[in-house]
């Protein structure tokens, strides 16, 4: 396979005409104008209606080419698995976008990491990192209450102690 001197595969800019872009490929000029019928690799076009293949075009040619002679894998099949990485990029944009806007949240209430505990009076408290809950008033005491046993018409009434309760 030719190398594309002086471009990344990323490069979006289009500079290349079919012929040179089907030999870039490996591929012939026929298949690339087939790939562009379908949709799988849609090159820009001049004003003449001319199709200008980007060093980005001739990369994605190169996996179509790898993904169906290589993995077996069909051109609906390849379709497909390009149009779920470019949802993945994008979904993958848009959680760095909210990361972003979640950290300057905190950062502008002053609030960075935080953890959350209950509180000596049952509350939930917010807590830094390695802060702990405040302990207990130790003024608080711990009360069990035991219900008397009802009486019924049944039940004898026992006589009181004396001297007591």
């Amino acid at each position: 396979m030719a190398r594309i001197s002086g471009l990344s595969g990323e490069d979006q800019t289009p500079v290349f005409v079919i012929s040179v872009a089907a030999e870039l490929a490996g591929m012939h000029a026929q298949t690339l104008r087939q790939y562009d019928r379908i949709g799988l690799v849609i090159p820009s076009r001049t004003r003449g209606g001319g199709r200008r293949y980007s060093a980005a075009d001739v990369t994605r040619l190169r996996e179509v080419q790898r993904l169906s002679q290589d993995e077996g894998v069909s051109l609906g099949g390849i379709q497909r698995i390009f149009e779920l990485e470019h949802r993945v990029a994008a979904l993958r944009a848009r959680v760095d976008e909210l990361d972003a806007e979640l950290d300057g949240a905190r950062e502008e209430l002053g609030q960075g990491r935080r953890f959350f505990a209950v509180g000596s009076q049952g509350d939930i408290v917010a807590l830094r990192h390695g802060q702990r809950p405040r302990p207990r008033n130790a003024g608080q005491a711990l009360v069990v209450w035991r219900p008397r046993p009802r009486l019924s018409a049944h039940t004898p009434l026992l006589p009181r102690r004396a001297g007591g309760g």
